[in-house]
């Protein structure tokens, strides 16, 4: 992708694009931080939104902040692996160059990655705890090796003045502006998820204080370590016009880069390490939308709720919610195919559900939220709402612009269909709700548990029943199937029964001034 933005706006686009992006994005992570601090629960988005909906209007919102929340997670996983797809499809031509490695090739790469990631998340929990302590320390020092040698290695780098000056609109549209605006696609989508701290909420400690900090953490990193490597990578541009705009070059266009700099050896090299970090993005990205629809499919608020919030007995994870998310990537994925700019319309798709689910908690902070808002330790204080203001103009400004066309003149083959995507997908799951699932969802219940891959209970753990109160039916804490209990949380809870209750646990039934009611069974872990 970083090929295309340098078409799109030269390395102006790349390396301003990239701070301009990384400013905004840290005003995005305040309001979130800020919302974090005063509910620091495991559920971010979801539950936020919850707490700052009007009562009405809970079900709905909770039901389209969820469903972007999904979108955005799943589609990553299609960019991420098809990202990867491209990369192999390089190393391929490099070590080749008489096969051409097309995109149908590319294609079935994608599925075999893809497939590989749905039996990862399948198994055993402890090896996502593996691949994620490697992931870290793959990017880190993967990062800092290839910006050193790269550096060190290159000959004729780009002076200060090209790396920070250059500009060029290869787009077709005659506004450089907008070529320039298109250009920041890239930061955008590279710099979110950040609010997977808030994930962990009630794993951390001191989390009204240090799970804000984590999201603040997380945006500063990525802007820096982007930010280096970015400028590493323009440093080491040659010659523009032969090494990106030509067809005769590598695609994507930075392994040519890495090529002509330091030669072939090394260039296999770098794009393992780039490989090997998208693997672990894709990996990652299926184990967060799993879990993501798994306690989305405990509310009923998805189709085949049954199965999808099943936990199989042996490995203990949501096996059918892993490999619902594997096959609607696949199938987005077929854009890739049919569409010459599929790529950067799945990556739109991608940032704008993220921002989007984003927009609505900070939206309801800022207005109908606004007096009752009770701050945790961390608030942003007079400049709360300025801030916050500021974010949903941001958020609202790069979703209507990534919806555009990117290439001039548009035709039915380059025309960007993410607002397609996007509108068909939250369209339908809000017609879902209006005709089918409005009669029973009521907004978070048992998805404010801890993560469902991470614990197994007690057998001797207490059996829960919670009354709802918009409805008088009980929601029984108990899965016949798979023999596994779960801590529930509730909204408008009026009456809890407790049986049972093991020395083993300890449970906590917190209620705030707004009426909502989130019982906790601490469980036994293996």
């Amino acid at each position: 992708m970083w090929g295309d933005i340098m078409m799109m706006g030269g390395s102006i686009a790349v390396v301003w694009g990239w701070v301009l992006v990384s400013f905004f994005t840290f005003g995005v992570g305040l309001s979130l931080a800020e919302i974090c601090s005063a509910y620091p629960v495991t559920g971010g988005l979801y539950i936020w939104v919850a707490r700052l909906a009007p009562t009405e209007y809970v079900p709905l919102a909770c039901w389209i902040t969820g469903y972007c929340n999904w979108l955005g997670l799943t589609v990553a996983i299609t960019s991420a692996n098809l990202g990867l797809a491209q990369f192999l499809a390089s190393v391929i031509s490099i070590h080749n160059p008489d096969y051409n490695v097309d995109i149908y090739w590319q294609y079935g790469i994608f599925l075999v990655i893809s497939f590989v990631h749905g039996l990862i998340n399948s198994v055993s929990v402890k090896y996502n705890g593996f691949f994620n302590q490697t992931s870290l320390y793959w990017h880190v020092f993967g990062t800092l090796l290839i910006i050193i040698v790269s550096l060190a290695l290159t000959p004729n780098k780009a002076s200060a003045e090209w790396v920070f000056t250059y500009f060029e609109n290869d787009t077709g549209f005659s506004s450089n502006g907008y070529a320039f605006l298109l250009g920041l696609l890239q930061s955008q989508y590279t710099l979110s998820g950040f609010d997977s701290a808030a994930q962990m909420s009630e794993e951390t400690v001191n989390a009204a204080k240090n799970a804000p900090k984590g999201i603040l953490y997380a945006i500063g990193a990525a802007a820096i370590t982007g930010l280096a490597f970015m400028l590493s990578i323009n440093f080491c541009v040659q010659d523009f016009q032969r090494q990106i705009v030509s067809e005769t070059a590598a695609s994507p266009q930075m392994t040519q880069v890495f090529l002509d700099g330091v030669g072939y050896s090394w260039t296999i090299v770098f794009t393992v390490i780039i490989m090997m970090a998208m693997f672990f993005s894709g990996s990652a990205l299926t184990l967060g939308s799993s879990r993501m629809v798994f306690a989305f499919a405990r509310d009923g608020a998805t189709p085949f709720s049954d199965y999808l919030s099943r936990i199989n007995s042996i490995t203990q994870t949501p096996i059918y919610a892993v490999w619902a998310n594997i096959i609607f990537a696949m199938v987005i994925g077929l854009l890739y195919i049919v569409n010459t700019t599929a790529f950067n319309a799945i990556v739109s798709v991608n940032t704008i559900a993220s921002s989007l689910a984003y927009f609505i908690p900070i939206a309801l902070r800022l207005t109908v939220a606004r007096k009752s808002f009770k701050r945790g330790p961390f608030h942003l204080g007079s400049f709360s709402n300025i801030i916050n203001f500021t974010s949903c103009c941001w958020i609202i400004f790069t979703s209507a612009l990534f919806v555009c066309p990117t290439e001039a003149p548009v035709t039915a083959l380059n025309m960007n269909y993410a607002s397609v995507i996007f509108v068909f997908v939250i369209g339908a799951s809000v017609l879902y709700y209006q005709f089918r699932a409005k009669h029973w969802f009521t907004g978070p219940g048992r998805s404010i548990e801890l993560p469902a891959d991470s614990y197994t209970v007690d057998p001797h753990t207490i059996d829960e029943k919670i009354h709802q109160h918009s409805f008088g039916h009980k929601h029984d804490a108990h899965d016949d199937d798979n023999d596994f209990i779960y801590d529930v949380g509730a909204i408008g809870t009026k009456e809890l029964d407790r049986t049972d209750l093991s020395s083993s646990s300890s449970t906590v039934d917190i209620t705030d001034e707004q009426g909502y009611s989130n019982l906790r069974t601490r469980p036994h872990f293996r």
